[in-house]
């Protein structure tokens, strides 16, 4: 019989309804097989075609852990690493790690693994080697670990690179032609606590777990993930019983019902993304830093959270970065009609003909759409609101919903005039991330879009040779971005996941990941001791 585990993680307890306190998950520590659904097809955890870092972490491993997402990540694969000058780490690697097909794990698979990520198309990892940060030589060391030199100060490289980039088999990947790498299809081998054992588009994933492990053996045996596309199926199966938990977190309606439900636990999570508003920045009058700062004062977020999120988070006032994330300088951003149409009226945006909407210096109306997800209820809903604030400052604003393809195609080829997504942990919680966002046309095209005031900190920020140092000028490019951005935060939401506690309850929440990821299926003192369990909030 399993050990009861008392969890960390606060759970609504059972049949409690809205005025539920929290309690301790209580079930089983450990499971002979679980089964989860996924909410999407990731292919054969490729790592350069597109991947989920929850499922590749279940198979690779990283020199440090958790993730660039906390504070202080802990040595991993490595067991020290040390910065020896602005420009240079040396990293001293555990003994006896064995890959899945039994070879054993060695500094030259770390050196191989950055080697082809600069070779690999670009994707994913590729831009945090060769640019943010640049990483010109990885070489063993004569004591059988790793040195990596950059081309010019890296003092992120150990607590953010190096606790974000996987480690792959040289003997594995050596065999690939990096220009093919987003080809490759046979599955994974990792040094992971689960090794990928079956995939197939239609039945999904099954893993089993790595008796060997070098931090101890996995709880859970067996993992079955099937992908499970549409949201009521996943949930009616959550309901049944025919499976023990999913990726896919509640949506705010559901979570009510679940946690009235006397089979499924709900648990809470402060995920570190969140809906966004991207306006774009390459097209008069959203190029005008002006403008945009106008359309952030009049987004009403605290009307957001309590109709789209049903009042489960907190309005995004506090910038770009998320709040939680450990280098985050939140910088309030309040509500203020009367600021945005000061703004407009100051940019020569006037209601000429009266009839409610501005027109520009040549009278034309601005008129301007967004697009949205019409298979994302919220995604729409929170559209229309954003129409309605827009209109208080007279701006002739529409909705229009397409599919998810659509949506993409939109976005990659930039004609839009704005449109609702979310944003990943990666793209708000990374600091080398929000510095690259600014030279890869997400927040900004640099440098071949003009921007001066970013530009001087870029500079500025290349220049610094301390963690602290090269923090303290973010906080100065954080300032300047939530002063005049080019994505309005819409709120940031909790996140309920349902599980079965009857069947497992180690599930822990680890920053940006939810439940479902590694930490949830090792033994809860590993998890702890990689600072892996995200605080209780």
């Amino acid at each position: 019989m399993s050990a009861l585990l008392a969890s960390a993680l606060l759970v609504t307890a059972c049949g409690s309804g809205d005025n539920a306190s929290d309690s301790a998950l209580e079930g089983p520590a450990t499971a002979s097989s679980l089964t989860i659904a996924v909410d999407k097809d990731s292919g054969p955890l490729n790592l350069f075609a597109g991947q989920t870092d929850q499922l590749t972490e279940l198979v690779y491993d990283k020199l440090l852990a958790p993730s660039p997402y906390v504070d202080d990540p802990k040595p991993w694969l490595a067991t020290s690493v040390t910065q020896v000058s602005a420009s240079t780490w040396e990293v001293a690697l555990r003994d006896g790690v064995t890959w899945h097909d039994g070879a054993p794990f060695t500094a030259d698979d770390v050196v191989f693994s950055f080697h082809y990520m600069h070779q690999a198309p670009t994707g994913r990892f590729t831009h945090h080697v060769n640019d943010t940060p640049s990483i010109s030589t990885v070489e063993t060391t004569a004591a059988g670990g790793v040195r990596f030199t950059c081309d010019y100060a890296c003092p992120e490289l150990g607590p953010v690179t190096l606790a974000d980039l996987p480690i792959v088999p040289k003997h594995v990947w050596s065999t690939v032609d990096p220009a093919k790498a987003k080809e490759h299809a046979a599955l994974p081998i990792g040094t992971g606590p689960y090794q990928l054992v079956d995939y197939s588009p239609t039945s999904g994933y099954r893993f089993t777990a790595n008796a060997n492990y070098f931090a101890g053996k996995p709880t859970v045996d067996e993992l079955v993930m099937p992908v499970i596309a549409d949201p009521s199926a996943t949930f009616t199966a959550l309901r049944s019983g025919q499976i023990d938990a999913t990726t896919r977190a509640l949506t705010p309606e559901l979570t009510d019902e679940f946690r009235r439900s006397s089979q499924v636990g709900v648990v809470k999570t402060s995920p570190l993304r969140y809906p966004e508003l991207k306006l774009n920045f390459l097209e008069a009058p959203f190029s005008e830093a002006k403008f945009r700062t106008a359309l952030n004062k009049a987004v009403d977020r605290d009307q957001l959270l309590e109709v789209v999120g049903l009042g489960q988070g907190r309005p995004a006032t506090q910038g770009y970065v998320h709040p939680d994330a450990p280098y985050a300088n939140p910088t309030e951003s309040p509500y203020d009609v009367a600021g945005a149409n000061t703004i407009l009226d100051e940019l020569g945006y006037v209601d000429d003909d009266g009839d409610g909407f501005r027109e520009n210096a040549a009278g034309e109306k601005l008129t301007y759409r967004i697009h949205a997800n019409g298979g994302l209820a919220p995604d729409v809903r929170a559209a229309q609101l954003l129409t309605e604030d827009f209109r208080k400052v007279g701006l002739d604003v529409s909705v229009v919903a397409v599919d998810t393809g659509s949506l993409s195609d939109i976005a990659a080829k930039k004609t839009y005039d704005m449109y609702v997504t979310t944003n990943s942990p990666h793209a708000v919680a990374d600091p080398t991330q929000f510095i690259m966002s600014h030279r890869s046309g997400n927040l900004w095209k640099a440098p071949s879009v003009p921007y001066p005031e970013y530009d001087a900190l870029y500079e500025k920020w290349r220049k610094t040779e301390t963690n602290e140092a090269r923090l303290a000028v973010l906080d100065e490019i954080q300032t300047l971005f939530n002063q005049q951005p080019t994505v309005l935060g819409l709120y940031y939401p909790d996140e309920y996941f349902g599980v079965r506690a009857d069947s497992f309850a180690g599930w822990v929440e680890t920053p940006g990941y939810g439940v479902v990821h590694k930490w949830s299926f090792l033994p809860r003192e590993v998890s702890e001791s990689a600072g892996a369990i995200a605080p209780v909030r």
